[in-house]
C-alpha cells in the first residue's frame, strides 16, 4: 500500500488519506465516474440534437481547463479556480436561463461546459483539495498522488 505523509510526520496509507480528505473509493467511485460519462454523453447528444455548431463545441470543450492557470498562484488559488469551473452550479444555471429566455449561445456554452465536466469526472478528475492538484474528491491522481507532492 502506498504511503502518504500525514500530520506531525506520521505515515498513513493512501486509502486512509482519501478517507480523511473525503475522497471516495471502490464501487462508489466507479458509480460517480459512470455518472460523469453519462453527463458527457447526454450533453453531447443533446447538443447535437439541438443543432449547435460543432466548431463551437470543439473550440469551447477544453475552455474550463484554462482554470489550471490558477495553480501558477499556488495550490489554494488553483483549487478555488479549478473547482469554480468544474462544479455543476454555473452551467446548470446557464442551461436553465438558456432554455427559458437567453440567446442560443448561452445554451450552447452550458451544454458544452457540462459535457466537459462529465468527461473529466469519467476520467477520474474530481474537484480539487487545496493541498495540491493531485488530491481530488474522486481519489488521488497523477504523479505525486501518493507522495503528497503535486
Amino acid at each position: 500500500m502506498a504511503e502518504v505523509a500525514g500530520q506531525k510526520g506520521k505515515q498513513m496509507s493512501e486509502s486512509d488519506h482519501q478517507a480523511s480528505a473525503g475522497a471516495v473509493s471502490g464501487a462508489l467511485r466507479t458509480l460517480l465516474r459512470l455518472e460523469g460519462l453519462t453527463l458527457f454523453a447526454t450533453m453531447t447528444l443533446l447538443y447535437g440534437v439541438w443543432g449547435g455548431p460543432w466548431w463551437v463545441y470543439a473550440v469551447l470543450f477544453l475552455a474550463p481547463d484554462l482554470s489550471f492557470l490558477g495553480y501558477l498562484a499556488g495550490p489554494k488559488i488553483g483549487a478555488i479556480l479549478y473547482n469554480a469551473m468544474h462544479t455543476y452550479m454555473a452551467p446548470m444555471a446557464m442551461i436553465t436561463v438558456g432554455f427559458a429566455s437567453a440567446p442560443p449561445i448561452v445554451l450552447s456554452v452550458a451544454m458544452i461546459w457540462l459535457a466537459h465536466i462529465g468527461f473529466d469526472r469519467a476520467l477520474g478528475y474530481g474537484l480539487k483539495y487545496q493541498i495540491g492538484f493531485a488530491f481530488t474528491h474522486l481519489g488521488n491522481i497523477g504523479r505525486g498522488a501518493t507522495t503528497g507532492k503535486s
